[in-house]
């Protein structure tokens, strides 16, 4: 306050006007700084988010079966019917009850995928052991990985961590539904709409019918000389 020349309104003028300046310079600044740790912030939590969802679908995927086979087979149909003289012919016909093992198998490979990218390193190494499995043509066992995906996604949720003397049954991949209550409510559908043209293409043909009897009864009237009856007002 020593600094600041009282004697005349100008010099007052000037010191307010120097004293809003600054104090309009730190809060522009401190306006910034926070607007640019907000931004950090929630890209970091989009990132989490994402890669938590990312997480959470990979162990739904290799941990959603407890009873059947819990292991993935990595056999493909093309090794199967290898050195058939009539490879070519069965292409078109796949063999019954080989597309189940195909879709685990892809759903499997997609989320060791998912977890190569994203998980941690403990997840990576489990993920590439199983990756070498599969390549190797050996059936992969995926319970050591959904462990550590559980124990992850637990403690990033902040959840309380599994009893340890609970005894969590072998968890395997999720086995896929099968597609044939699609093809039978397809099936049901295309039914009911066939009815439905049915019963819109006899109403049209009983409304022509009717048409043409009319049409006939003015036409006989109009022969004999009599005037057309007016509908409604015969007794």
């Amino acid at each position: 306050m020593r600094g600041v020349d009282f004697s005349s309104w100008q010099s007052i003028l000037a010191t307010l006007i120097g004293l809003a300046l600054v104090a309009l310079i730190g809060v522009g600044i401190r306006l910034v700084v926070m607007m640019t740790i907000q931004q950090r912030r929630e890209r970091m939590n989009r990132q989490i988010n994402e890669r938590l969802r990312t997480l959470i679908a990979a162990y739904k995927v290799l941990g959603g079966s407890f009873t059947g086979t819990l292991t993935v087979d990595p056999t493909h149909l093309r090794d199967l019917r290898r050195g058939d003289a009539t490879e070519t012919a069965e292409a078109e016909d796949p063999a019954p009850g080989s597309d189940r093992p195909r879709r685990i198998r892809d759903a499997v490979e997609a989320a060791l995928s998912d977890i190569i990218l994203l998980g941690t390193e403990e997840h990576v190494r489990l993920a590439e052991r199983a990756a070498r499995e599969l390549v190797a043509g050996r059936p992969v066992h995926t319970h050591a990985l959904v462990v550590a995906l559980r124990s992850f996604i637990r403690a990033a949720l902040d959840l309380d961590p599994i009893p340890a003397d609970l005894d969590i049954p072998m968890q395997g991949p999720t086995r896929p539904a099968g597609a044939g209550g699609g093809r039978g409510k397809a099936e049901r559908g295309g039914g009911d709409a066939r009815q439905d043209g049915g019963g819109r293409g006899g109403g049209g043909t009983g409304a022509g019918m009717g048409g043409m009897g009319m049409g006939l009864g003015l036409g006989t009237a109009a022969a004999a000389g009599d005037d057309p009856p007016t509908p409604g007002l015969q007794p």
